[in-house]
């Protein structure tokens, strides 16, 4: 039995359409552990049939997946699981315009730029997981309270200097062994406390 993904890029409409639909999630959510559909249904408790037209299509949108099959009297029951732990809808419907590129403050290239970001971390993700290797990659995340939105200013303009002063340094365009990586940072004003509850 192969491995589990930990999580899974979804970008294909069709796709994401089979999959958003509430009792679907709830599906997915128990088949985190490979389950029959008799089990499952006794789970949701929801007949059989309904439950097994849903698997269909699950299974032929690739987010559910064949685990064993097994004898029971004179019927074969299938068992079935997530093709992965998690799964993370991105449309590409967010395009960076690159009009607006200079505009480093506008939430629209943000997002753009956070979507595209998340989009080719996956495909990584996907051929290193393919050839069985560790994608190495560095997350930093950290929280400034700043006095006004002068000190915002200034803070970011100081750490985009510095990281162009360590870009210039590292830079290796010689070395036919050297392989390039992509560096982003982003900020955002911190979400509320209470406002993240109530979502």
């Amino acid at each position: 039995m192969k491995a589990q993904s930990s999580s899974n890029l979804i970008q294909d409409t069709q796709v994401a359409a089979a999959m958003m639909n509430p009792l679907r999630i709830r599906i997915l959510e128990h088949l985190r552990e490979p389950n029959s559909a008799a089990g499952l249904a006794r789970i949701l408790d929801m007949p059989r049939q309904q439950l097994n037209y849903h698997l269909r299509e699950l299974e032929k949108n690739e987010l559910i997946e064949l685990v064993e099959e097994r004898r029971k009297g004179n019927m074969t029951e299938r068992v079935v699981r997530a093709t992965s732990k998690s799964y993370m809808v991105v449309l590409n419907t967010a395009k960076i315009n690159p009009e607006e590129v200079q505009d480093k403050f506008s939430a629209a290239y943000l997002l753009s730029a956070a979507t595209q970001l998340i989009q080719e971390v996956a495909v990584l993700q996907t051929g290193a997981q393919k050839a069985k290797k560790k994608l190495p990659t560095f997350t930093l995340q950290t929280a400034v309270k700043f006095a006004s939105p002068e000190k915002l200013h200034a803070f970011t303009e100081e750490l985009a200097k510095a990281i162009a002063k360590l870009a210039v340094k590292y830079q290796n365009e010689e070395d036919p062994n050297g392989r390039s990586y992509q560096f982003h940072l982003f900020s955002h004003p911190t979400l509320k406390k209470q406002t993240h509850e109530k979502r």
